[in-house]
């Protein structure tokens, strides 16, 4: 499957209590996938919803309370009864273009197939778990004309959505290679993992994505001219994370310019900025 977080969010709780709040026992697939990996987002695309935890943003419990305003506007052209109604519609989680993913939930809990719900309105069948269909999406195994495909070259992964500070370190060029620096960049924060990369045809122009394994340290390192690092990481890990950082760059031979934000301006130092966490 794909590397799970090292800190899940919001992947523990009491499944006998929220069964019992929504009237039905969840698939114990289901059940292991949010432990295993929480709140949180397979590859900027398919978002897994928890029904632990308080932010209303997660939202498998507050998403199933009730149909939507829409729904209930449109109810009669609908395919499918939507929960709480029985064999009703539940979903399970969502992308990044508001379609929802749901379980038809006719028969038992473990046969219940997944619906894809469009934000548009439409339906589309798939008669699989909601691990299975996870997995099969990011293999590009899923035949789907409301889904976006998984991007070309890039490896599965998944974030956990939490506060997070993210930094970009500007730098000189210096007198190595990019593979060199790369190599010497991933060994400073090692072990790693693949998250994919891309390069232009004429070679001079990429990204190499990857992220660190243990701590939840998110890296793309730019081919660009000025060359640049950009990383994404929990608040409370900014030291450490700085410390690799400025030792791997002094290693490349390469001196930092400029540190911005998340947000693209400038920063004086690298700790300035109290209130640019975001979830992602």
């Amino acid at each position: 499957m794909v590397m799970p977080p090292p800190v899940p969010v919001d992947a523990r709780g009491s499944w006998p209590a929220v069964e019992a709040e929504l009237g039905m026992r969840f698939p114990e697939d289901y059940k292991h996938l949010v432990e295993a990996y929480g709140w949180g987002e397979f590859c900027d695309y398919l978002n897994l919803c928890t029904p632990f935890g308080t932010n209303r943003h997660n939202g498998l419990v507050w998403q199933n309370g009730r149909p939507s305003g829409m729904a209930a506007r449109y109810r009669g052209h609908y395919p499918y009864p939507l929960h709480p109604a029985p064999g009703g519609l539940l979903i399970w989680g969502t992308t990044i273009d508001a379609d929802r993913l749901c379980w038809l939930t006719t028969g038992t809990a473990e046969n219940w197939p997944v619906v894809v719900w469009s934000s548009e309105g439409w339906y589309e069948p798939h008669p699989m778990s909601a691990t299975g269909f996870v997995e099969a999406w990011v293999r590009g195994r899923i035949d789907s004309r409301l889904l976006a495909d998984m991007e070309p070259g890039l490896a599965p992964w998944f974030n956990a959505f939490r506060p997070r500070n993210h930094r970009c370190l500007r730098l000189t060029e210096g007198p190595l290679a990019h593979d060199q620096r790369l190599a010497i960049l991933r060994d400073a924060l090692a072990p790693t993992a693949d998250r994919g990369a891309w390069r232009s045809e004429q070679g001079d122009s990429g990204q190499d994505h990857f992220a660190t394994v243990g701590a939840d340290w998110l890296l793309t390192y730019d081919m660009s001219h000025p060359h640049q690092i950009r990383i994404s990481f929990p608040p409370e890990d900014g030291p450490e994370i700085q410390r690799h950082l400025f030792a791997a760059v002094r290693r490349m031979r390469c001196e930092v310019t400029q540190i911005s934000a998340s947000d693209g301006v400038p920063l004086p130092a690298w700790g300035t900025v109290a209130d640019e966490d975001t979830q992602t």
